[in-house]
């Protein structure tokens, strides 16, 4: 062999060892867990169709598989938002302009075909700008800081097995119903603007929209290299994984791969429900329908006047955003346990108090907001509206102030000198 022949092989064998000295490894398959999580989803699936039908069915495998690849992946919102404003590190924001970019387009086919699987015409999620957007997104930024995840972060980690976020699902669920009670007010008492479409209310169609969508995707995408080398950003830590095909199924998912995957998803659940994927609707509606329960008369309030009150009278398998959000929680727990993760632990009871908390303010803030970091974010600005646009502003404010009250509970802030974010 060459001398130029073996430097190369030494300096692959030092590429490939470097590369396994990075990988996390797994623990083996939890079988009895995973197949308790496959016995639930078939369980579910029967309950969606014969309850609901065949839309609601579907509905149910679209958000079991957002579950997946939101936990292989760690698809996140809230540590995206944390990262960037802590540290600069914009690795995860690049991921969501891609993956908005992937769904801006699927979107405008949809919209400009105007139909969808079940003949329905697809509905944007085309909010106004006002105050309780902006106070609502605000409220939302702190709440995810400290209740650890945001909305669809929250249902993956119970699906995980992270202890915390049950409660901080609880405390969602009450924060919503309060929201929905406070509706009036907030929605129809505060000032606010019209709702604005960046492709119907501009005058430039689905194609000008989307070619503006574009413009914004590609200069966000831009401002986030250029933040990150001023402030010399550390990069993100390394997934549990494992190597080959078995990757797809056990190991963590690149996050540019994950986002084509949700966008392709949530284009999934427009074209079929007819309108973009949202999850804390269904929080309200659980809440709502346990406050009922307990003899307290939410028909009187205005978040749940018209056509909406059909919804507190019927199985909850009706409502296509709470089956999706079944859905998602058992698709994390299929993952987590093929993967050998799910563990419940015991939590200090500074980290409960921030999960309450933060669940709290982000039921709240939802209800507010129109809409989550998938409802009002991701949904929003696929569809081509402001309000999407006003909610992230927002929200990255509020996890600004909550890089100031994460160590009062507890909760590390990522930091210049970090190796790793």
């Amino acid at each position: 062999m060459s001398s130029s022949s073996a430097s190369t092989a030494l300096s692959k064998d030092n590429v490939n060892k470097k590369v396994k000295s990075q990988i996390v490894p797994l623990g083996s398959p939890q079988t009895w867990l995973v197949i308790s999580a496959v016995i639930i989803a078939i369980i579910l699936s029967i309950a969606s169709i014969s309850i609901g039908g065949i839309k609601q069915g579907i509905l149910l495998w679209i958000g079991l598989l957002l579950g997946v690849t939101l936990f292989h992946a760690r698809f996140g919102f809230t540590s995206a938002f944390r990262r960037f404003t802590s540290v600069g590190n914009g690795e995860a924001i690049r991921a969501h302009m891609l993956m908005l970019a992937v769904a801006s387009t699927l979107f405008a086919i949809i919209f400009s075909v105007n139909t969808t699987l079940f003949g329905a015409k697809p509905t944007p999620n085309l909010d106004p700008v006002g105050t309780s957007l902006i106070v609502g997104s605000f409220l939302f930024g702190i709440g995810m800081q400290l209740g650890g995840g945001c909305a669809s972060g929250t249902l993956y980690a119970v699906g995980g097995g992270r202890t915390e976020m049950f409660f901080t699902l609880i405390a969602f669920i009450v924060g919503s119903v309060i929201g929905a009670w406070h509706f009036d007010f907030w929605i129809n008492q505060m000032p606010s603007f019209k709702p604005f479409s960046l492709a119907t209310s501009t005058g430039l169609g689905w194609l000008g929209g989307w070619v503006l969508q574009m413009i914004i995707f590609g200069f966000i995408t831009w401002m986030t290299f250029v933040v990150e080398k001023r402030r010399k950003a550390p990069k993100m830590a390394s997934l549990p994984t494992t190597t080959g095909w078995k990757r797809i199924f056990r190991g963590s998912w690149p996050l540019l791969t994950a986002a084509v995957v949700l966008a392709v998803l949530n284009a999934a659940t427009l074209f079929v429900k007819g309108s973009p994927w949202g999850i804390t609707s269904g929080f309200a509606l659980w809440g709502s329908k346990a406050a009922s329960a307990l003899g307290i008369n939410v028909e009187n309030w205005a978040y749940w006047s018209g056509p909406k009150a059909a919804a507190l009278h019927q199985s909850v398998f009706t409502d296509g955003t709470s089956v999706m959000d079944f859905g998602l929680i058992i698709g994390a727990f299929v993952a987590s346990t093929l993967g050998g993760l799910f563990v419940l632990k015991k939590i200090p009871v500074k980290r409960l108090a921030a999960a309450i908390i933060g669940g709290l303010l982000m039921g709240y803030g939802a209800r507010l907001g129109f809409g989550c970091n998938i409802g009002a974010y991701f949904s929003g600005i696929a569809s081509f509206s402001l309000h999407g646009y006003v909610w992230a502003i927002m929200a990255m404010l509020g996890t600004y102030v909550a890089l100031y009250l994460r160590p009062l509970f507890g909760m590390s802030v990522p930091k210049s000198s970090d190796h790793f974010c």
